[in-house]
């Protein structure tokens, strides 16, 4: 894999509950709403679970997602084609952290910023 090797931790502050940062992380039918950049390949399940394999494309890079763990407050996927590493993700109410490692081409961090200011609006804007 060409790239550098990245890693980016960051934790934000949301208003919202446990569960819909749940629904917004784990439904790819809402991390389409808010996930910038990226698409499913079609056929994805309704929901994200352990063992689950599916590929998400951020312009022409492929970036292919194995689901390692899926719980009611984390998320881990690992990731191959584009980025190869990891990002986990944990949350409560009111907050959501993530944690992204990897080696790539892309700006990692820049992009991990940019989905969770995204999250947390996308929330913002289900709450009214």
């Amino acid at each position: 894999m060409l790239g550098n090797f990245q890693q980016s931790q960051l934790r934000i502050e949301i208003a919202a509950s446990a569960n819909a940062i749940h629904d917004s992380l784990l439904r790819p039918a809402q991390l389409e709403k808010w996930l910038i950049g990226q698409s499913f390949a079609p056929g994805t399940p309704d929901e994200l679970h352990t063992g689950l394999q599916f590929t998400t494309w951020t312009g022409p890079l492929a970036v292919h997602h194995h689901v390692d763990v899926a719980k009611p407050n984390c998320l881990r996927l690992l990731l191959s084609g584009g980025i190869d590493g990891f990002h986990e993700w944990y949350w409560g109410d009111g907050w959501v952290q993530s944690r992204l490692e990897g080696v790539s081409l892309l700006p990692l961090n820049l992009g991990q910023t940019l989905s969770l200011l995204s999250l947390r609006q996308y929330l913002t804007s289900q709450a009214k």
